[in-house]
C-alpha cells in the first residue's frame, strides 16, 4: 500500500495481499512558534495548540458522536484519541506525532458509514505560521508506522495559510467496503463545532 495521496484522491483500503486494512492512525505533528525579541535580540517560544478530532456519521449523514480532546474515545472504543497536546514541540521537531487518533474498523458500530477527520487551531494560530505542521494518515499503531498512505504538509502548503481549520479526510463505506477520500481542504471555520457542520454540509 505504498500510496502517498494528494488531496481529492480516493482509495480502497484493500492491501496488496488482498486483506482489508483494519487499523488506521491519524498523526498530527507541529512545533511552537519562535518569537524574536526586541530589536532582534533573543527569542522565546509561543505554545501552539492544534486539535485533531473525528466525527462519526450514519448512512443518512446524521452525526452520531465526535471524538476530540474533551471526549477521548467513542462509545464502543473503536476510535481513540491520544490526548490534548497544548504546546507543540517546544524544542524543535522530535519526529513524533503530538496527537494521534486511532480507528479500528473491525470494532466500528455497523451503523457508522462515515468517519471524518478535522483539524483546528485552538488559539487561532494561522496554519501558515506553525513550524513543521503536518498530518499523516497511516496503517499501524500509536507506536508503529507500517505504511503512510496520505500526508499533508500544512506548514508549507500555500492553501493553508490564513486558515485555522481544515478537513483532513473522510473514510466512507460503499457496498460494504471502506474507502478513503483525502480532502485536505482548509475551511473558514474558527471552532470545532463549525468545522463539523462544514463536513456535514460539504464533504459526505
Amino acid at each position: 500500500m505504498a500510496i502517498n495521496l494528494q488531496k481529492g484522491q480516493r482509495i480502497s483500503l484493500e492491501k496488496s495481499n488482498g486483506s482489508k486494512l483494519q487499523n488506521v492512525c491519524v498523526g498530527i505533528n507541529w512545533g511552537a512558534i519562535e518569537k524574536k525579541g526586541l530589536f532582534g535580540f533573543g527569542s522565546s517560544k509561543e505554545a501552539v495548540d492544534l486539535d485533531g478530532s473525528c466525527a462519526l456519521y450514519n448512512e443518512n449523514k446524521q452525526l452520531l458522536e465526535v471524538v476530540y480532546f474533551g471526549n477521548l474515545k467513542s462509545k464502543n472504543g473503536s476510535v481513540k484519541h491520544s490526548g490534548d497536546d497544548l504546546t507543540g514541540d517546544m524544542g524543535g521537531d522530535d519526529g513524533l506525532d503530538n496527537e494521534i487518533i486511532t480507528l479500528d474498523f473491525s470494532q466500528l458500530d455497523a451503523n457508522v458509514n462515515y468517519v471524518a477527520f478535522v483539524l483546528n487551531s485552538f488559539r487561532g494560530h494561522d496554519f501558515g505560521t506553525i513550524p513543521f505542521a503536518s498530518i499523516r494518515i497511516y496503517e499501524g499503531t500509536t507506536k508503529r508506522v507500517n505504511e503512510v498512505f496520505a500526508k499533508f504538509d500544512i506548514a508549507n502548503g500555500a492553501n493553508f495559510a490564513g486558515h485555522v481549520s481544515m478537513v483532513m479526510g473522510v473514510f466512507y463505506k460503499k457496498n460494504g467496503e471502506w474507502k478513503f477520500n483525502a480532502i485536505g481542504e482548509p475551511t473558514k471555520d474558527r471552532k470545532l463545532e463549525d468545522t463539523v457542520k462544514t463536513v456535514t454540509q460539504n464533504y459526505l
